[in-house]
Formats: C-alpha cells, structure tokens, sequence
C-alpha cells in the first residue's frame, strides 16, 4: 500500500483537473491500491485491476440490500437529502441483484441491438440538422448547438417526453449529477434535491398521462409490464427513466467535446481522419480511451478483499480510476498518444460486469453520427477559442467548445 502525500493527485486543484494523467502515471507506479485519506477511498489506478474488481460481486454499488448504516459502519445520508436519495437508489445502477437484474431485463429491451439499430437514422438525421444549423451560422458552441441537443432529443425521444416539455431535463440532470462528486457541497446538494423533486413530479404526471393513452414508447412500456405484476414500483419507474435520461446523454456530451477538443490538439490525427471518415468508428473508440468522460466510479467492499497484499475490509469504498485504466501502458501501446487507427482498444470508459452501461451502442451511433455529420458537413471546422474545463473531476467535460466554420 502506498501513501499519497506527495503525489499530485488532488481532484479540487484545477490544475489535475485540466490534465490528470500525469497524476494518474504516478499512482500506477506507487502501487495497485493507494488509500486516499480526504475522501476515505481506495484508489485502484491499473487496468487489470479495476476491470476485475467491475465483475467482482464481493463489491456492490449499494450494501443497503444487505446491511443497515449501522451495521456496515457508515453515517445514513441527512434527512434533507432524501428526495435525491430516493430518486438515485432506486434506479439500476445503485442497485445489485435481485432488483437490478429485474430492472435490467426490463430495460434492456429498449435497447436490443436490432431496436437500437432502428434509431440510427432518426439519429443520423438530427446530427445532419444540428450540424447544418451550426454551419449556417458559420460557427457557434460545439457543446450546446450539437452535443447536448443530440443525445438529450434521442433519448426523450425514447422516453416519450414531448419536444415542448425537453428544456428543464439538461438542467436538471446536471443538477443531479452534481452529487456524483467527491464530497459536494451543501448548495450542490440543495440544487440536487431541488432538481429530484422536480423531475419526479414531472414523472408522476408524465405516467398518469401514459396510463390513460399509452403509446409504443419507453415510459409506456415500463408502466404497462408494472401493471401485469408487482416488477416495477413506481418508483422504480421513475428513478429508471430518470437514470436513463441521465446516463443516456452526460457520457455522450462530454465525450463529443472531449473528443473534438483532443483533436483540435492533435492536427495529425485530426487531418487522419478528414482524409478517411472510414476512421469514425475506431475514432470513437480511442475518444473514449483517450479522455474518458467518467473518469471515477465507486463500489462498496461487501465481503473483505485482498490486492496485491493489501487487505480491504468491509465497509471500506474502492475508487476505480477509469481514466488511469484507460491511460494504463500495460494495456495500451504508447497509451499518452492519440492513435484513431489503435487495434487493440479494451477501454473501460462503459464499465464492465452487471453495471455495463445498457446504452453503450447507443451512445456509440450518437457519436459517429455527429462526428460523420461534422467532417461531412464542416470539413473547415476549426476551434475559435480555448475552452475552460468543467471544475469536475468525476464527470469530465468542457464549460463549452466555440469553433467556426468557413
């Protein structure tokens, strides 16, 4: 085990925060686990590690299902925060078996290869649209006039949410995601719970709505299979859909700028790929790998584990550090490098094991569909000023990417 007090790993010094795989590179050599005293985790930096300890059922997203606060030595949430709490631990991804593998099974219909597939040119079509009207403009942010509109539209789409009732769920959804943050703060929390509140009103009168005209989209789909049986809670239906909404476009948001961000950095590569829009695909891919838009993702210790010679007791939480897996040279050759035509790309910018994130091939049509859309449509596309990064750690992205056209 190695200490921490001289490396460089900080996730509230903006400077990490702008370019934390240096940091990264020295907890990899430090060791394969590194306790990390400010936030009471377990950094785990190595690829092999945190792609195993994904799959390793010793460890949950949650304990509640089989221990209180008490007994698994933790402080219960203040009572205040209650509405995100009850929003968040109901949906499947802080939840394990046997009600994540019965939400997941339910879900996971939505989002079978072959109905997935079928969206690919309602998507493809909105990218051309939100493309054409940045290029009209001769310019604009990247961020809020193509990456947040896109996957925000296909999932609503899916949802069911009508086209007029889309503008809070950005917001809103931001908001929420504020709590996915190492040790937020008081007013993240508030606005947070604000936000819960409001969403699942919203819900409640969306399912009502849904009970009396059902129609052939996701909300309808779950509230018709809670009504043949005791699978779904209401509950449960709306921490779904709001998970669903979340996680189906932050990912892609953040990876969409990212990824032009790493380009524009990289002209070679960015030149590569103007040459060959064959490369879309596998550009995706290292996207991803390259700067990883979830940069963290915790798990319990349910039953005591052991690394390297280091034993975790239960009770204790682990951070996987997915952008150091990522960044692992034990994996990836030359790992520091932009590489479109990399072969080998095993990242884990979805997650592995029961929490893989269901919408993966969504997510992976919405990013070649803009990115196509762009180096079809924007060939000239260039940045226009340097970005400022988001102040997060866990979600990385970009206050915005103004770029021009022509």
């Amino acid at each position: 085990m190695a200490a921490v007090d001289d490396l460089r790993f900080d996730p509230w010094d903006p400077a990490f925060v702008a370019d934390p795989y240096p940091a990264y590179a020295e907890l990899r050599e430090r060791g394969r686990v590194i306790r990390y005293e400010p936030t009471d985790q377990w950094l785990v930096p190595h690829h092999a590690d945190v792609s195993a300890l994904l799959r390793d059922r010793r460890l949950g997203r949650t304990y509640q299902h089989r221990f209180t606060h008490e007994d698994f030595g933790r402080t219960a949430p203040p009572e205040e925060h209650e509405p995100f709490h009850t929003l968040n631990d109901h949906g499947m991804l802080d939840l394990e078996p046997p009600d994540h593998t019965r939400i997941r099974r339910l879900v996971s219909k939505a989002f079978t290869p072959r109905t997935v597939e079928r969206l690919k040119p309602y998507v493809e079509r909105l990218a051309g649209e939100l493309v054409d009207g940045l290029v009209a403009a001769g310019g604009g942010d990247l961020l809020t006039d193509v990456a947040e509109p896109l996957p925000v539209a296909v999932i609503a789409e899916m949802l069911g949410i009508p086209a007029s009732e889309r503008a809070p769920l950005r917001p809103w959804s931001a908001d929420i995601c504020g709590m996915y943050e190492l040790s937020p703060s008081q007013e993240t929390a508030r606005r947070a719970v604000r936000a819960s509140v409001e969403f699942s009103e919203y819900l409640l009168e969306l399912i009502a709505a849904r009970r009396k005209e059902p129609g052939d989209d996701l909300i309808s789909g779950l509230i018709a299979a809670h009504d043949e049986g005791d699978r779904l809670t209401e509950q449960e239906m709306i921490s779904t859909a709001v998970l669903l909404l979340n996680a189906g476009h932050e990912a892609t948001v953040n990876a969409t700028v990212n990824g032009w961000w790493a380009l524009f950095r990289n002209p070679d590569q960015l030149a590569a790929l103007r040459a060959d829009h064959f490369l879309v695909s596998s550009a995706v891919e290292e996207l991803m790998r390259y700067d990883t838009p979830l940069q963290l993702f915790e798990r319990w210790v349910l039953d005591e584990i052991e690394i390297d010679g280091t034993v975790i007791p239960r009770g204790a939480e682990i951070a996987m550090l997915f952008g150091s897996a990522n960044h692992d040279p034990a994996v990836f050759t030359a790992p520091d490098r932009l590489d479109l035509t990399r072969k080998e790309n095993p990242h884990i910018s979805f997650s592995a094991g029961i929490h893989y994130c269901i919408g993966a091939p969504l997510a992976r049509i919405e990013l070649a569909a803009s990115m196509g859309a762009l180096l079809e449509k924007a060939p000239t596309l260039r940045l226009a000023a340097e970005p400022e990064r988001k102040p997060n750690f866990v979600i990385r992205g970009l206050e915005g990417l103004s770029v021009e056209v022509g």
